[in-house]
């Protein structure tokens, strides 16, 4: 072993140890790492920043601005309500997010079905008490797992077929895998099923645990001609909704106390919720609601450029003692009262009748201005901006859909590659307005796109050194001459290595390899080349192994032993069940 490839292996230990046995940011101990393979001489600069520069990378990173376009116009939560529904066992929550995330990784690339989704996953989840920690992993999975069934449901199964038709060997057809990959999909669906109960973590926040949350009391009215007038509040969505509750409809000035979940909504009823913010923000981005109260309409500006602020009532306030409507609170701050908590009490009136005191902890919509004027006023003890809780524009949603659906057909159909597609449909989100310049800006996760980035590097420092090549050479001269257990060894070696390095180039590297061991052996490379689509694909121990368990480490809130812990046997199991398959329908 040379000096490059010893210094590649103990960067390469650090970094797994680091993952493994810390809470450093991933993206940190990625680009530390790579910075030592740099300054040792390892790896050129060209290389090491290889990954900064790949097609694969960019398209994630244009991806997350077609993804807040969807979020911004309230898509993702009407495509969550039509597909989630409201399960009320983890199981049935776990079927019902992996189904259609499988079927849909079969025909489109995983990257951008794993973007859209996690936002939708992340408040579905919050709103009906499941930790995100135990749906997020499923979510990566079901994508890898649907990808693996035909030709196209993976960019590695495209790059492995390319290299067949390299040396003049039959391709496959589209779902000519799906004899392996289905199989695999289904088993791998009942091991998460039966088990992540017990292996994956249950991790939430500090909040969400909190006995007494501040609750606010809040009226929205259902939109004349909008689309929940006439559905039941079970069909609405309004009967699952977390941590708010429906607790009566002021219709035509009569009060309905108990709501039934079959009572029918009708045009401008009054409902009125109580609940945490966040819950009251969820109220918001609900298509045909809005807040009771006119005044929203009043003041200046479109509302999606507003956002929802929290202030508290000082002593020194100068509408104490008035009700919101006498003491002319939008003319006077040039914001609107949404909602008031108080000490958890149910204040009885509407929003423009309640008597203000000090204390009152006031939800208003207003612009960025306000909290520049008020964060230092004598009228507030405290004024914050609520994260990610601006009005959303609901008009704009089918604009958006139609985007989404035209990147996905110009993909599907070999039309556009899908970095051209995902930069046109993310550059269309902004000239439509569906997606602002400067959400746009800030939609981007950095630190995922640098933990990606990295890994090519370092895969760039295993390939270089020939750290990779010697340690594969080695494993599978052990077969000797069988080829059912050198099929087996270059699964089990492929996976290895795409736990470490990207599975592009995991299967780039394997492949010669492959075909070598299937020269000297007289046999067809076909089940061989099916075997490391399966292998660098189905990687699920690691959340380097694929991108889409990058994509989910943060949002989920796992550490590295997680994906070891549940991902580790599914590899196992999947291992053996592709490798007793394979042979059965491609012969040697």
């Amino acid at each position: 072993m040379g000096i490059d490839a010893a210094i590649t292996l103990a960067i390469l230990s650090l970094l797994l140890g680091l993952l493994t046995f810390t809470r450093v940011a991933p993206d940190l101990i990625f680009m530390g790492c790579l910075t030592l393979l740099l300054v040792t001489g390892v790896v050129t600069a060209s290389e090491a920043f290889s990954g900064f520069t790949n097609e694969g990378i960019l398209t994630v990173g244009v991806l997350y601005i077609v993804v807040a376009g969807l979020r911004e116009t309230g898509s993702v939560y009407w495509l969550s309500q039509r597909l989630l529904g409201h399960p009320n066992i983890l199981w049935r929550a776990q079927l019902r997010l992996m189904a259609p995330v499988t079927i849909m990784s079969a025909f489109l690339n995983n990257t951008p079905v794993v973007a859209m989704l996690i936002p939708v996953i992340r408040d579905w989840a919050t709103k009906h008490g499941i930790a995100p920690s135990k749906v997020m992993i499923p979510l990566s999975y079901a994508a890898i797992l649907g990808g693996s069934c035909t030709l196209i449901g993976t960019s590695t199964n495209l790059v492995v077929n390319g290299l067949l038709l390299e040396r003049n060997q039959q391709g496959f057809r589209l779902f000519e895998i799906a004899w392996v990959g289905l199989p695999t999909a289904i088993l791998g669906f009942a091991f998460i099923l039966l088990t992540s109960r017990w292996l994956l973590p249950d991790r939430r926040s500090a909040f969400s645990r909190l006995d007494n949350p501040r609750e606010y009391s809040v009226e929205m009215v259902v939109v004349p001609d909008g689309p929940l007038v006439g559905k039941s509040i079970e069909e609405a969505g309004l009967r699952h909704l977390g941590s708010v509750y429906l607790i009566e409809i002021d219709r035509n000035n009569h009060i309905l106390p108990v709501v039934s979940p079959e009572e029918v909504l009708q045009a401008s009823d009054r409902l009125v919720f109580v609940g945490v913010v966040d819950s009251i923000v969820d109220l918001q981005r609900i298509p045909g609601l809005l807040p009771a109260t006119n005044q929203v309409f009043k003041l200046g500006g479109s509302r999606s450029n507003r956002m929802l602020i929290e202030a508290v009532v000082s002593d020194s306030f100068p509408l104490i003692g008035k009700t919101i409507r006498e003491g002319r609170f939008r003319s006077s701050y040039e914001a609107v009262v949404i909602a008031v908590a108080r000490n958890g009490e149910r204040i009885e009136q509407k929003i423009g009748d309640i008597v203000l005191r000090p204390g009152d902890t006031l939800l208003l919509e207003a612009r960025s201005t306000f909290l520049e004027r008020q964060r230092n006023s004598r009228d507030f003890y405290l004024v914050s901006q609520i994260q990610d809780a601006h009005p959303l524009r609901f008009e704009r949603s089918l604009i958006s859909l139609g985007i989404l659906i035209a990147m996905v057909t110009a993909v599907t159909a070999g039309w556009l590659s899908m970095l051209n597609a995902s930069l046109l449909a993310a550059g269309a989100m902004i000239l439509t307005r569906c997606c602002p310049t400067r959400v746009a800006r800030r939609s981007i996760d950095w630190s995922v796109l640098v933990v990606i980035a990295s890994a090519f590097g370092i895969g760039q420092a295993l390939e270089a050194t020939g750290l990779a090549h010697a340690v594969s050479t080695r494993l599978t001269a052990l077969a000797g001459p069988s080829p059912g257990l050198s099929l087996a060894i270059i699964y089990i070696v492929t996976a290895l290595f795409s736990s470490v390095i990207t599975n592009n180039a995991t299967a780039v590297l394997m492949f010669p390899i492959a075909a070598a061991v299937t020269k000297d052996l007289g046999v067809s490379i076909l089940p061989f080349a099916i075997a490391i689509m399966m292998a660098a694909s189905a990687s699920f121990a690691t959340p380097v192994g694929y991108q889409t368990n990058l994509m989910v480490y943060g949002p989920g809130g796992y550490r590295f032993r997680d994906y070891l812990r549940i991902g580790l046997p599914l590899n196992l199991l999947t291992a053996t069940l592709a490798v007793l398959i394979i042979p059965l329908i491609w012969s040697f």
